[in-house]
């Protein structure tokens, strides 16, 4: 594990954010290029790409240009889209200057915010790192891949399992610093009591179906508990990539306490649109597509990945700053050759 680990609290109206997040250069990479920042109001995770050193300039550029935007100060809740598409602009022009065109990043995360006083889910993203919500039973991802093979599943021309193993897989159709299209798509999600984000590179989603992310996220109370245990996983199943893993929980939503989500029953009801192993990234999902309820045994699988030190009851949270700005890597442009 990287010593970029940590865990966070902050406190604001309305809203009780707790944090945790980590990463890891992987088992076949020389870099780490992956970069991120975890602070509230903002949570995201850039990917880089472009080779040797290339990726993690660009990388880090994009957290240092979004880290320093007066709308995503501490605690503030008054960002939007369209402030967030400036700055996003600026990054992807930053990048350009600075690697002559010959690098780029991936970029998902979320901002809270308010809207005549309820909090939100700002969600954006550009290229495959991915955001997930689990929430009140459901776990879905949020964000929808830039990627040539999501372009083939939604036109019918290879199926969900297919992608997963698909050679072109790792090729992305949008990044900042990179290309024609560096837009990036926004979803606006009010935020439930209990609420759990998840956002990662693809150094994780590469590796672990949605299935076993969602198990681990719900049998975890603590999200640091769950980001480490993410991250050996990950490692476990390969670890092809960079891994970058951040977990934000929501309390206290409108200053009252009700039910947690890892408290719901229905939270081990898998809520993705095509259950079992696939992967895709889609907003709403048919109910038939569940899981069963787990037991009170935690399962033998999610067990494994926790190291020791989480399962010993007297394990104590490392006292670290809540926030956490890392730029660590290597793949060609728009292309994340896993080798």
């Amino acid at each position: 594990m990287s010593p970029a680990d940590g865990v966070g609290e902050d406190t604001s109206a309305g809203v009780i954010l707790s944090f945790g997040f980590g990463t890891d250069r992987g088992l076949r990479r020389e870099l780490n290029e992956d970069s991120f920042l975890a602070a509230d109001p903002l949570f995201t995770v850039a990917d880089g790409m472009g080779g040797h050193e290339a990726g993690e300039v660009a990388s880090r550029e994009c957290i240092a240009i979004l880290s320093n935007q007066d709308f995503l100060t501490a605690a503030s809740r008054t960002a939007t889209a369209a402030d967030l598409q400036q700055a996003l602009r600026r990054a992807d022009a930053r990048i350009r200057e600075v690697t002559s065109d010959k690098a780029g990043t991936t970029v998902s995360g979320v901002v809270l915010v308010e809207e005549r006083g309820v909090p939100y889910w700002l969600v954006f993203n550009v290229g495959d790192s991915r955001t997930y919500r689990l929430s009140q039973g459901s776990f879905r991802q949020v964000s929808v891949d830039h990627s040539e093979v999501q372009e083939l599943v939604d036109a019918g021309f290879i199926t969900p399992a297919q992608a997963l193993t698909h050679p072109r897989r790792h090729v992305v159709t949008r990044a900042l610093g990179a290309g024609s299209d560096t837009e990036a798509d926004f979803w606006l999600v009010p935020v439930e009591e209990g609420d759990r984000i998840l956002v990662c590179s693809d150094g994780l989603s590469g590796e672990l179906s949605d299935s076993a992310i969602h198990r681990t996220l719900s049998t975890l109370s603590h999200p640091q508990d769950a980001v480490d245990s993410l991250i050996q996983s990950a490692l476990r199943s390969g670890g092809r990539d960079n891994i970058t893993v951040i977990v934000v929980d929501a309390s206290h939503v409108n200053g009252v306490a009700g039910d947690e989500t890892l408290n719901n029953p229905k939270t081990a009801q898998m809520a993705v649109q095509t259950g079992g192993d696939d992967t895709l990234p889609r907003m709403l999902a048919p109910e038939k597509d569940t899981l069963e309820a787990p037991t009170e045994v935690i399962p033998e699988d999610v067990l494994e990945s926790i190291p020791a030190s989480v399962r010993t009851p007297e394990k104590s949270v490392p006292s670290v700053q809540p926030t956490a700005l890392l730029e660590n890597s290597a793949a060609p442009l728009h292309e994340e050759n896993h080798g």
